[in-house]
């Protein structure tokens, strides 16, 4: 059994949806990036810490989130193929 394309009307609607969804998001990742980096820069520059270490930690996260939102196909075929092997 495998997974069928025509089964359900409005499919391919919903992969314009999950398309938009995914580009909104490393959008979003990229606003994160910008802003962390600055807040970084900022903070460092003004010897304030505690600031400077949330900007690292936002660039980690942003940079993480756009690894996973741009591997999302991968890692849920991957994950599908380990599925199947059951």
């Amino acid at each position: 059994m495998s997974p069928n394309e025509d089964g359900l009307p409005g499919l391919s609607v919903v992969r314009q949806i999950v398309g938009a969804f995914l580009t909104w998001g490393l959008v979003a990742c990229v606003a994160g990036l910008a802003i962390s980096i600055i807040v970084w820069a900022v903070a460092h520059h003004q010897g304030n810490y505690n600031h400077a270490s949330n900007g690292k930690m936002g660039v980690v996260v942003a940079a993480a989130g756009a690894l996973l939102l741009g591997g999302a196909n991968a890692i849920v075929a991957f994950f599908s193929g380990l599925g199947a092997a059951i």
